[in-house]
């Protein structure tokens, strides 16, 4: 299995560097790691949606490269961030 600076593989870690990177989305919430994973990913996929033209290329690319990320690997990250 190939890591990708110590995450699960590249897509883990750019969507989680360039989209939950800072945000307190885990502070407002009691979610379960297995909720907020659901959540991140549905955030994720809505913003992709939003922001690109439908059935359009750069949507399938798009949504084809959050397929492989590790949507519970960053909901764990962001609740062991909370712990002191």
């Amino acid at each position: 299995m190939t890591t990708y600076n110590g995450w699960t593989n590249f897509e883990t870690w750019k969507v989680n560097l360039e989209f939950w990177d800072g945000s307190d989305i885990a502070e407002d919430t009691q979610l379960t790691v297995y909720e907020l994973s659901q959540r991140l990913q549905e955030l994720t996929e809505e913003h992709v949606y939003e922001t690109t033209e439908t059935n359009s290329f750069a949507q399938s690319i798009a949504i084809a490269f959050l397929s492989e990320v590790n949507w519970m690997e960053i909901a764990q990250t962001k609740l062991d961030n909370l712990l002191p």
